[in-house]
């Protein structure tokens, strides 16, 4: 009795090799980086690793040469971007790690913060992982510690934690709570379903503490995880 060959979508297949996040992946595809058996791939076409050549800018990739994973938790300081790359040629998060002795293909980071905002952010070249945190479906709560500029009212929080308008989509309900009150300043803890957190509510935040939730703990090790305190 023979198996079934096990083809999937090029996207997932490239985030699974840990090559690149499953939305990077799309990107290779749509620009034409990617071959699958010596043709330009399209976006949602399926390959069979055990039998389909995949080619990625002129070299071929398998499970047999990808990177081993990698898990960096990251003090994001302020006026870096949490993406791969920037048009503008401003700052990112890669560039931080390209500064550091890691040097591992595919990392991509797991959600954003705002470029003023400073704190905790992972990143991985599991992609994987980061489908398992960042997709909606998962429902997969995050804590977080957040300093926001000025004082919010109650009406506010109550708006906060029923949900508001981000990026033209309105977020998932919260639980919202303040922390500590500063003569300019308050700190709230916020349990989020969402990937994100840069401007809550309109206020700035000034910085970020995030609390993993147990899936992470579950899925990595915390050995495996290399903590960067870029500042």
């Amino acid at each position: 009795m023979t198996t079934a060959p096990m083809a999937m979508r090029l996207q997932k297949l490239l985030s699974q090799w840990g090559i690149a996040s499953r939305r990077q992946a799309e990107e290779l595809i749509r620009s034409g980086r990617v071959q699958v058996n010596g043709q330009v791939a399209q976006l949602g076409q399926k390959a069979d690793p055990d039998q389909d050549q995949v080619i990625l800018d002129g070299q071929i990739i398998s499970p047999r040469n990808r990177p081993d994973h990698c898990y960096l938790l990251m003090n994001k300081p302020k006026g870096v971007l949490s993406t791969c790359d920037d048009p503008w040629g401003r700052p990112t998060v890669i560039d931080l790690v390209a500064k550091t002795p890691i040097a591992v293909s595919g990392l991509h980071p797991i959600g954003r913060l705002d470029a003023d905002s400073t704190g905790a952010l992972l990143l991985t070249n599991d992609g994987a992982l980061t489908f398992r945190l960042t997709h909606p479906r998962h429902h997969v709560p995050k804590t977080y510690h957040v300093r926001v500029m000025g004082q919010p009212t109650p009406i506010t929080l109550k708006r906060w934690q029923k949900g508001i308008m981000l990026a033209e989509k309105r977020t998932l309900p919260a639980q919202v709570k303040p922390l500590a009150t500063h003569p300019q300043t308050t700190d709230l803890e916020i349990i989020w379903r969402k990937a994100a957190i840069d401007k809550f509510g309109g206020l700035p935040i000034s910085w970020v503490i995030l609390s993993l939730p147990s899936i992470v703990r579950r899925w990595v090790p915390s050995q495996w995880v290399t903590y960067l305190p870029v500042m």
